[in-house]
């Protein structure tokens, strides 16, 4: 249903160097550059970053964050183990959720400018 998603960062270069790393462990490489935006994917561009010059970090009430789907566990270990090197901050260590209906293996991070990002993977275990 959803074709790509962006994000704002005030910093494109800083922004595009802690995405690099991060979703690398994604298997999500630069596709796109662009002087205000980079693209990210692995066949075509489903993650952006653009740069809004003058953005404030965003506020951790804002509620909004893009979960991006992992291969393995070791995928969303890496993915938050990446984002914390980069610069990022934890919002939720790599584990299993479980809910109602489902159970599930997740972290959770925040980029340096306070957008939140998940990976997700669904053990069958």
């Amino acid at each position: 249903m959803i074709d790509h998603v962006s994000v704002g960062v005030a910093d494109v270069e800083r922004s595009a160097r802690f995405y690099e790393a991060t979703l690398a462990a994604l298997g999500l490489s630069r596709l796109v550059t662009r002087p205000a935006t980079i693209g990210f994917g692995k066949t075509y561009p489903e993650f952006w970053i653009n740069l809004r010059v003058g953005m404030t970090p965003v506020p951790p009430e804002s509620g909004t964050h893009i979960c991006l789907r992992a291969k393995t566990t070791d995928d969303v270990d890496a993915f938050h183990a990446a984002a914390l090197s980069a610069g990022g901050r934890s919002d939720g260590a790599p584990g299993i959720r479980s809910h109602d209906r489902v159970k599930y293996y997740a972290a959770f991070v925040i980029d340096p400018d306070g957008n939140r990002i998940e990976a997700v993977t669904f053990p069958s275990e």
